[in-house]
Formats: C-alpha cells, sequence, structure tokens
C-alpha cells in the first residue's frame, strides 16, 4: 500500500511594490490588468503603517493651545486708552454715597445760606457791599464738601483695597490718576458754578433797586457797580461770582485729590486741606505786633479765602481793587506742580 505524497504548495511572496525587490532588485512585475494598490484613505494608511502621500485629505483645524503653550482667551483683546479709564472713573464716582452726600451739602450750604443772608439784608437801604457779595458767606462753608470729596476721591480705594483692582485693570498708573483728575474737577466746576449762579440770581432779586450813597461811587470795590444812583452787578463781577467761584473751588478740590493721592490717608489729607485754607487767615488775625505786620500782610493777601472773596469783590488785604485772578493764577500753578509730584510718586511707590 502506498501513501500519497503531498504536494509542496507554493510560498505566496511578499509584496514589494512596483519596481523594487529584495536586495536591490527589481520586484515581481503585477500581472497584467491588475493595477498596484493605491491608499485611499489618510487614517487607513497610517494604521497599515504606510507612507503619506499627497492625495491624502487633512482634517480640519481644532482649536487648541496657542502657539507656544499659552493660553488664548476666545474674548477679542482690545487696545486700551485714556476714555476707558475716563468711563471707569465717572461710573465708580457717580455710583459711591459720597458723591451724592458732598454735592447735596454743598448745595444746601451755598443756595441756603446765600437766600439767608439775602433775606436778612434785603430791608436795608444800602448793603454796603457789591450786590453778588453776599454769596460768598454759604461758599465758604460750601467749599469744604468739594475739598473732602476730592480726598475721597483718591483715598476711599486706599482704605478698601479696590486700588489694587484699579491698578490691575489699567496697569499704567499715570492714566489713572489722569482720568481720576479730569472727571473730578469737570463735576466740580459744573456744580459749584451751578450753585453759585443759582445764588447770585437771588441776590440780584432781592437786592437790587438799592439806592447807594453819592461817595460809595469813588469807592475801588464800587467801580461799575453803581447806574443812577442804585446799586447794579457788572458782567465782570457776575463772571467773577459764578465762573470765578466755580473755578477756585474746584482748584482747591483738584489740589485736595493730589494732597491725598500723596499722602493716601483720608483723615491726612482732609486736616492738611483744611489747614492750608484757614491757617493762614486765621494767623494773620493774631498778629497783632508792628514787627509782623509784614508777615500779616503776605498772609492776608495769599491766603485761599483772600482769592476766593475777591472774586466777590471784597477782598480781606489792603487792595481793594483786587478782583481775585491774579490769586486764581497762583492756585492753579500751585495745583499743577502737586499733580505732578502725585503722578512722580504714584509711579515709583508701590500699591
Amino acid at each position: 500500500m502506498s501513501m500519497p505524497n503531498p504536494q509542496p504548495q507554493p510560498q505566496s511572496q511578499p509584496y514589494q511594490g512596483q519596481g523594487q525587490g529584495p536586495q536591490g532588485q527589481p520586484g515581481p512585475q503585477p500581472p497584467q490588468g491588475q493595477q498596484p494598490y493605491q491608499p485611499q484613505d489618510f487614517g487607513q494608511q497610517q494604521q497599515h503603517g504606510g507612507p503619506a502621500t499627497a492625495t491624502a485629505t487633512a482634517p480640519p483645524p481644532q482649536p487648541g493651545p496657542a502657539p507656544g503653550g499659552g493660553y488664548a482667551s476666545p474674548i477679542p483683546v482690545t487696545r486700551t486708552h485714556l476714555g476707558h479709564a475716563i468711563v471707569s472713573e465717572w461710573t465708580k464716582i457717580r455710583s459711591v454715597r459720597s458723591t451724592v452726600w458732598t454735592l447735596g451739602v454743598m448745595f444746601v450750604l451755598v443756595i441756603g445760606i446765600g437766600f439767608l443772608t439775602a433775606f436778612a439784608l434785603s430791608g436795608t437801604d444800602f448793603v454796603g457791599m457789591p450786590l453778588l457779595a453776599p454769596g460768598l458767606f454759604g461758599l465758604m462753608l460750601g467749599q469744604i464738601c468739594i475739598i473732602t470729596l476730592g480726598v475721597l476721591v483718591v483715598t476711599s480705594e486706599y482704605g478698601t483695597g479696590m486700588i489694587r483692582t484699579t491698578m490691575t485693570a489699567c496697569p499704567k498708573r499715570g492714566r489713572v490718576l489722569i482720568a481720576k483728575s479730569l472727571i473730578f474737577f469737570l463735576l466740580a466746576f459744573v456744580m459749584t458754578t451751578v450753585a453759585c449762579s443759582v445764588t447770585a440770581l437771588i441776590n440780584s432779586v432781592m437786592l437790587s433797586g438799592q439806592k447807594v450813597p453819592s461817595y460809595v461811587s469813588k469807592v475801588d470795590a464800587f467801580k461799575g457797580s453803581v447806574e443812577n444812583g442804585e446799586l447794579v452787578a457788572s458782567n465782570s463781577q457776575w463772571l467773577g461770582a459764578t465762573v470765578g467761584a466755580g473755578l477756585y473751588v474746584a482748584l482747591l478740590g483738584l489740589l485736595a485729590l493730589a494732597v491725598g493721592a500723596l499722602l493716601r490717608h483720608s483723615a491726612g489729607a482732609i486736616t492738611t486741606m483744611l489747614g492750608l485754607v484757614l491757617l493762614p487767615l486765621v494767623m494773620a488775625l493774631f498778629m497783632l505786633g508792628e514787627t509782623l505786620e509784614k508777615a500779616r500782610e503776605v498772609l492776608m493777601e495769599y491766603s485761599p479765602l483772600n482769592g476766593l472773596a475777591s472774586l466777590y469783590r471784597i477782598p480781606m488785604s489792603e487792595d481793594q481793587s483786587a478782583t481775585g485772578w491774579p490769586l486764581l493764577g497762583i492756585l492753579a500753578a500751585v495745583t499743577a506742580a502737586a499733580l505732578i509730584a502725585a503722578y512722580a510718586m504714584l509711579n515709583r511707590r508701590d500699591v
């Protein structure tokens, strides 16, 4: 019995590709009518380990981290400028209670005392002062409210720690100080000018028509204030008692803001400003000796209260023709110097 001899089966050769065989020899040619293998999908080709071809379709780009590994925020980035800081400071100053209270008390003091003074003087023939001068008495107290608000605009943020958030949102500290100064100055000037204008109208209505003695027209303080024997207010007096007084008090408030930025303490800055406004006049009143006469005149002439009184044509110095505008220029120069010092210190010190 013979056993069947198994026939050897031909071994299949691995596909080497067209034109290349082992050891650089030409590989077997595909049979006629059969096309060589062509990859149809990029992912399938990668799975089989084959090389990538130019005909593979690239996947769509997916959102991911920024080049270099940094965080890419989906929120569009906008370059900020001074206008953004001004809008921010306006939002803060109109949303805190201290602004409403200080400005409200200022209006009550200026208009209320002005009305009471005019009402008390309305029964006399001649009040002995220019027509709009009674408006000074209420403003002497009302200016303290503006000074207090100027200090609080800066120091309240230091007291609550909000200044760190402000400086983080706006790293350019000088821009923050400029925005605060612009917003506060415009607000203080407009509000004070409105209050002084209302008081001037009250005085003009209640005190006009006074019969003036003949010698009054020769006094320097009343030049241009007498027409047909009656007391009137000239254009320069109206300008000084409204716009001039508003500028003067607004500059005092701006100076208080600069002092607050330098001291960073509410009580200390308010005390410093009250001393600056009141102390020169109080010291001059107690300098009675002849040896102190020169110092008394200097303190009296350059005291802030004398500058404000001169705008109402009732100066406290010996120069009765003073209009107050030169002292307003000196106050503007001092305020500018204080703001420059506050700007430099704000950039040097830590918050």
